[in-house]
């Protein structure tokens, strides 16, 4: 089920970039008309700020990145143009053989997708996701994420697996982009322990998810404070922080 070094080496160059709505707010004022940034301003923002985006950012960076290495790469996603629209990637080795690469949920690693192949399992697998061991059922173009967490919990995802085009996908990420939740979101792969767990950063409450658990952390005083312990976790800039949170601030204020 896990992807050939090929692919797991582009992945890897993502490792440490979190999924974020930060950025989506504080660049919406900044862009024209159009929001969705590309490759080379995403690259710009990263090497300034040490920031990365949402699921539409990662995934249209990823496929860039695939790309680049002479792998094949296309977008696939759920409930495009929505505001719960979710992207994510599909690669293909040298094998034809499928692997999800979804930076939004942040995977651990890419998971073989194609049912038919040998290599497959229906099985609860490890090492794939923080914090949950996962099930991969796929039929035709559909597929669904069964998602085990600690105490028995089970959540699940769908992903529609067909190509969606790209200039379908760039309308649904310009879409996204101009579409901005209140409650501001950051999510983070962090070490802990002896595994790679996800820390959260979700409407002005932080948590860290792991298999011994879910921690719940202590409520920070002020918007500066919140900067520091995003920064502690992430390694965005402060000051970038500071500005972006205080959007949200405002938004949550109605101003």
């Amino acid at each position: 089920m896990i992807a050939p070094e090929s692919i797991l080496s582009i992945w890897k160059r993502f490792d440490r970039f979190p999924m974020e709505t930060l950025t989506k707010a504080w660049f919406y004022h900044k862009a024209g008309r159009k929001k969705q940034r590309d490759v080379s301003l995403m690259k710009e923002h990263y090497a300034k700020y040490g920031i990365s985006g949402n699921c539409f950012d990662l995934a249209i960076w990823l496929l860039y990145e695939l790309k680049q290495a002479g792998i094949e790469a296309y977008p696939v996603g759920h409930r495009m143009k929505t505001p719960s629209a979710h992207a994510a990637v599909v690669a293909v080795d040298e094998k034809g053989r499928r692997y999800l690469c979804d930076l939004g949920d942040q995977w651990l690693q890419p998971i073989l997708i194609d049912a038919d192949s040998g290599d497959f399992s229906v099985e609860k697998l490890r090492g794939f996701f923080p914090a949950a061991d996962v099930q991969v059922a796929a039929g035709g173009s559909q597929l669904e994420i069964a998602y085990h967490r600690p105490g028995g919990k089970i959540s699940r995802q769908k992903y529609d697996t067909l190509p969606i085009d790209m200039n379908t996908f760039l309308e649904a990420a310009e879409k996204s982009q101009n579409t901005i939740n209140p409650k501001p979101l950051l999510e983070q792969r962090v070490p802990f322990k002896n595994e790679t767990a996800h820390w959260e950063f979700y409407n002005w409450e932080s948590f860290l998810s792991s298999t011994e658990g879910l921690y719940h952390e202590k409520h920070a005083g002020s918007l500066e404070e919140w900067a520091f312990r995003i920064h502690e976790k992430t390694g965005y800039d402060q000051q970038y922080l500071i500005e972006a949170l205080g959007i949200y601030k405002k938004l949550a204020a109605g101003t």
